[in-house]
């Protein structure tokens, strides 16, 4: 028994030894022992890349275990390649497929081939977002309508796409932004807080045009796949297929892609994008303003845009930031008409709402013009005329022409607001009733 027992503890010793020399052995140069694996390969993911020459290490498992990831440096990466390693290392385990996403985006529509592609998403279950042209979306409201109703994405790609006309001075790229904004609020009730340059960023953005459009509340979107499909023309279908399924790095894919006449090719090629993504584990989605957006680096290349002046600035753009911040509805009823402006669309000062005189006229099927010779503004509006006047602050009622009343009309940035009480009086609707509720401001008149 005791020579068992000798035998078995002579083994115990040399097992133990042979252990220890192999951990031994797998440090380099038996300089830094610590007594954990995992201890070493944090502090390896750490330490300084200094010597030349060191290679990316993968240790890989039996039977295709998950690779045990080491210190990966190259000659001369320096602390950004031992942060993304670090913080490689330290990122919690996910499953790549559920992060995967894909984002179909279709630009300067609509036209006919929308409607077929509204067809080909309806059937495969998948929404897109659609970078819309004014002067398109003022020729086909109903597809814009078709488009908002099936759940999609309506984004603004300026009124006309005319390059000229963009990228010289901000303020006519804004004006196009603007005026095809206002064409969807129309159509859907909501403002497109989505822009996509026309050609992209890339060479036509300076560093001012991401800047304004970013302090007027606008996510200025470009992509990182390329379908191609606006080369050249007639395009075939194969060749978009192989510029939209191109491999991307990140998780996300924001696909490039057109519906606007000539691209039968695009429509062609569609469900096969789809086919593809759907079989790579990609969930479809639209783009969001809550995103962070994919853009192009401002190029030294890019047109200098004349700079707007700090008023136009304030009075525009910093102005405009409001209409996406959310508060209260003001909904007002005008005979059988009703109408309502978002929040930033109108102000409450000093107790008082302010809306401008244009929105509200034409808003409740009125007109106004403006009188240049005598810089005042008429109105005609619920079967009354009147006239505005912001220079001497003061309203003038049809039936007392001559006899002007107090009002604290005015011109912002070139726009005529009014009190809405003194507008809705003398258009005949005076106000007789206010409630509030949480999402809502109702103003109820005569």
């Amino acid at each position: 028994m005791n020579i068992v027992a000798r035998v078995a503890s002579i083994a115990l010793f040399f097992s133990v030894l042979a252990l220890m020399i192999t951990v031994w052995a797998g440090f380099p140069g038996g300089e830094t022992k610590p007594d954990d694996m995992k201890v070493y390969m944090e502090q390896a993911l750490l330490a300084p890349a200094s010597a030349a020459g060191v290679q990316t290490k993968v240790l890989l498992g039996q039977s295709g275990e998950t690779p045990i990831k080491q210190a990966v440096y190259t000659a001369g990466a320096g602390k950004q390649a031992a942060s993304a390693a670090a913080a490689q290392a330290q990122a919690p385990k996910v499953d790549p497929k559920a992060e995967k996403k894909v984002y179909l985006t279709f630009d300067d529509g609509p036209s006919d081939l929308t409607l077929e592609v509204l067809d080909i998403l309806h059937k495969e279950g998948i929404k897109g977002t659609f970078f819309v042209l004014g002067e398109q979306a003022e020729a086909r409201p109903e597809i814009i309508n078709r488009i908002y109703e099936e759940g999609h994405t309506i984004g603004n790609h300026t009124y006309d796409h005319r390059y000229d006309k963009l990228y010289g001075h901000f303020q006519d790229f804004w004006a196009q932004i603007k005026k095809t904004e206002e064409l969807i609020r129309l159509i859907t009730g909501e403002r497109p807080q989505l822009v996509r340059a026309p050609g992209g960023t890339a060479g036509h953005f300076d560093q001012a045009y991401f800047d304004l459009m970013e302090q007027g509340g606008y996510r200025v979107f470009d992509w990182n796949v390329d379908s191609g499909d606006s080369k050249r023309r007639g395009v075939p279908a194969k060749d978009i297929v192989k510029g939209a399924t191109a491999k991307v790095s990140g998780s996300e894919a924001i696909v490039l892609l057109h519906d606007s006449k000539g691209h039968e090719e695009s429509v062609k090629a569609l469900p096969e994008i789809i086919g593809y993504y759907k079989k790579q584990g990609y969930a479809f989605d639209v783009l969001t303003p809550d995103m962070q957006p994919v853009q192009f680096k401002a190029q030294q290349g890019a047109v200098k845009a004349s700079q707007p002046s700090r008023q136009w600035i304030e009075n525009h753009v910093l102005a405009n930031a409001k209409l996406f911040e959310t508060g209260r509805t003001l909904a007002v009823e005008f005979g059988a008409m009703e109408t309502a402006f978002e929040p930033g669309e109108y102000k409450m000062e000093d107790g008082r709402l302010m809306v401008p005189l244009r929105a509200l006229s034409e808003r409740l099927g009125g007109t106004v013009s403006w009188e240049g010779h005598s810089k005042t503004v008429s109105v005609a509006l619920g079967g009354k005329r009147w006239e505005a006047d912001p220079l001497r602050r003061s309203i003038t009622p049809g039936e007392t022409w001559g006899r002007p009343l107090p009002s604290d009309v005015r011109l912002i940035g070139g726009t005529a607001w009014i009190p809405l009480r003194d507008a809705l009086a003398a258009s005949g609707h005076p106000v007789t009733r206010v409630t509030y509720k949480d999402a809502e401001i109702r103003i109820i008149t005569l």
